[in-house]
């Protein structure tokens, strides 16, 4: 199966596919942080590469419910870290729905598109998520609620359940590079994919 893990610089999904003999790619605007098949740059020009099945990890940081306080409030600063509000945040949060609807309207036979809960602005622009889960219904003990919109998938099956219910990804410290940490995909939930949809006909 030839497999296109679209925004992912981790390698971690393709890796757990590789590893089940699958010819699996990442693509991301940086490099990849493990040695393997990647392709560092736009994702869009590679959607019609005759890959038979994608698992997409579009940015969320416009998107997702935990920054809809932004699109109504007004700027300020946290150090040195700028936040992007009001009108600004509206038109970033649509240009981040149109990548995401680009993404699940890919010639692709089976697609999946990973994301955190969206606030209710978004989901008027991208639809309704087909399975919300948490890390720790795949062995990784925290919790982090994640979503799947999924075509042509079966929703993922819980596989071993951590009874930890650490909120790292939460907690991590700001910085510039905080958004790495938390948008690796937890080892389990990758295995889980390549095991259960790695194996499809």
């Amino acid at each position: 199966m030839r497999v296109l893990v679209a925004c992912e610089f981790s390698g971690i999904v393709r890796d757990a596919f590789a590893a089940r003999g699958h010819d699996a790619w990442s693509c991301d605007l940086l490099p990849t942080e493990r040695p393997g098949p990647h392709i560092q740059g736009d994702v869009l020009p590679h959607l019609e590469d005759g890959w038979d099945l994608m698992i997409a990890h579009p940015p969320c940081t416009y998107l997702t419910n935990a920054g809809v306080c932004h699109l109504h409030s007004v700027p300020t600063r946290l150090g040195n870290l700028p936040k992007v509000h009001g009108a600004e945040r509206w038109e970033a949060m649509r240009q981040a729905a149109a990548f995401f609807n680009t993404l699940k309207a890919a010639p692709i036979q089976r697609i999946a598109i990973e994301n955190p809960i969206p606030h209710k602005y978004a989901r008027a622009l991208i639809g309704n998520y087909a399975q919300r889960y948490q890390p720790w219904q795949f062995g990784d003990g925290e919790t982090k609620a994640t979503c799947l919109w999924l075509k042509n998938l079966p929703p993922l099956m819980d596989t071993i359940t951590d009874t930890r219910r650490e909120r790292r990804v939460h907690l991590a410290t700001p910085s510039p590079d905080r958004w790495k940490v938390r948008s690796r995909t937890p080892q389990g939930v990758a295995e889980a994919m390549a095991e259960q949809w790695g194996g499809l006909q």
